[in-house]
């Protein structure tokens, strides 16, 4: 049997799912959550102060008197489909799973539209996994990740509590649209890329890095802050920095990123390496102008014509040109002044780290400013931030890398995600510098590969980054289980 659990703040159809559940052969009884105290004549109304605090979840272990809890993670219009309720039950029952989600249906102006989920692996430990808005959990497993929390929390309750179910069985999705639900949060992805560094977001941030650092303690990925020193001079290279543009495609932002570049003042030698992937609007030809006319730009198209971005850094990191220190700019980016270049290498210089990540100002094509403005992700502290580094879902930019180091690993071929694979492989035995002013403009416009994902999209993306993770976790608890 199930206990269910519905957010509530007195809208009209919660009271229509309420009475749909209550009427459900499989639902013992249903319960009323509200932040506000809002109550209902028929349905019991728990007064909880968020809901997704840790009292919550320890509240919904105590009320539930069934051997499952069917949970909203939303107050949103829920319709279930055909035997869904039974078959949620069903598929928990015959696999043990400490929780089981589907795919689900979005309902928009009337309009159904698919939303496929994606699978829970090992290293899906990033704060922002979407569920949907129904999941069905075993209180069991739910008590054990209840009692063994890694705090108090306000905001963080659910993603501690799941964390903790993750440690004791198996989430699992059923690949089937078991419910229908109405869209709430109708902005494009690229609209939601940035609600993590808002600042308004910081406490909720502080509590979410403590349940994941608890988490990696528990299964023993936890890294301490201590780091392998990097020697600066142990090579020789011609150039002290290399900027690196991978580009394909974009005559018309690369005049504005190349310029960028040119403009820097240094007090050493440095270079620019674009890598040319086979442009056909035009870029090809406004880089060759350069390079003829400027020695600092070197064009190079590859031999090979299956390279991602990943493979296209190689290419850069690779070339006997390449410099002691190897800097990032995206071709439709552009630096914020002419002190970037120095103030990276700067820092390099300073605490001899293997890689360093800069700040940016977000702007739109004319570079106005866009909110949240400045990304500084100040979650990054060298004490935890590599840790942290498992749970979001980007390091910030531009990065740069010690190019010894960036040879020695290598850089996934792909278009996606690649950035932030390096990063993380890097801080598994490295120290990554920060610099927390910004040096970097990323512009958003129309042309941005992440500008309007479509789901399967975005799907797409955050399993590869999930996968990234649990290899990266599989590593530290081999290199933890060796000391």
């Amino acid at each position: 049997m199930i206990t269910a659990f519905l957010p509530f703040e007195g809208i009209e159809y919660t009271l229509q799912l309420a009475r749909t559940l209550s009427n459900s052969p499989f639902v013992k009884k249903v319960y009323l959550l509200s932040q506000s105290g809002k109550e209902n004549d028929k349905f019991e109304t728990i007064k909880v102060e968020n809901l997704f605090g840790t009292k919550t979840f320890e509240l919904i272990t105590e009320k539930s008197e069934t051997d499952f809890v069917l949970l909203l993670t939303e107050e949103t219009m829920i319709d279930f489909g055909q035997f869904a309720i039974e078959r949620f039950l069903n598929i928990a029952k015959m696999t043990g799973a400490g929780m089981v989600y589907s795919d689900f249906y979005d309902m928009k102006n009337d309009e159904r539209t698919i939303h496929p989920v994606i699978d829970c692996q090992h290293g899906s430990v990033r704060d922002d996994f979407q569920f949907g808005p129904v999941v069905l959990i075993k209180k069991e497993t739910l008590k054990k990740a209840v009692d063994e929390k890694g705090g108090d929390y306000k905001f963080a309750g659910f993603y501690d509590a799941r964390l903790g179910i993750m440690r004791h069985a198996q989430l699992i999705r059923v690949p089937e649209y078991l419910y229908s639900s109405v869209q709430m949060d109708t902005r494009k992805s690229g609209e939601k890329l940035f609600d993590y560094v808002n600042p308004r977001n910081r406490e909720v941030q502080i509590e979410m890095e403590k349940a994941v650092t608890e988490h990696l303690k528990k299964i023993g990925a936890y890294l301490k802050p201590k780091f392998d020193e990097v020697d600066l001079s142990e090579h020789i290279f011609e150039f002290e920095a290399s900027v690196i543009i991978p580009v394909r495609d974009r005559a018309k932002t690369i005049t504005d990123a190349v310029n960028s570049v040119l403009l820097q003042k240094t007090d050493f030698p440095f270079n620019l390496i674009v890598v040319d992937n086979y442009s056909t609007d035009g870029t090809t030809e406004i880089l060759k102008e350069y390079a003829e006319k400027n020695d600092k730009v070197i064009h190079v198209i590859p031999e090979r014509n299956d390279l991602g971005i990943g493979g296209c850094w190689n290419e850069g990191a690779h070339h006997p040109k390449c410099g002691r220190f190897a800097i990032q700019l995206d071709s439709d980016d552009i630096y914020q002044d002419e002190t970037t270049i120095q103030r990276v290498v700067d820092l390099f210089r300073k605490e001899k780290c293997a890689m360093v990540v800069g700040s940016y100002m977000l702007t739109d094509f004319q570079l106005n400013r866009l909110p949240p403005g400045l990304i500084d992700h100040k979650e990054w502290t060298p004490d935890n931030g590599r840790n942290n580094a498992l749970r979001i879902n980007g390091l910030g930019a531009p990065r740069a890398f010690y190019t010894p180091v960036l040879r020695d690993i290598k850089i996934p071929n792909v278009s996606y995600g690649e950035d932030y694979a390096l990063g993380i492989a890097i801080s598994r035995n490295y120290q990554i510098g920060r610099i927390y002013e910004p040096i970097y403009v990323c512009r958003r416009w129309e042309g941005n590969s992440d500008a309007a994902l479509s789901i399967e999209k975005q799907n797409a993306h955050n399993v590869y980054k999930d996968r990234i993770r649990t290899f990266e976790i599989l590593a530290r608890q081999i290199k933890n289980a060796e000391k």
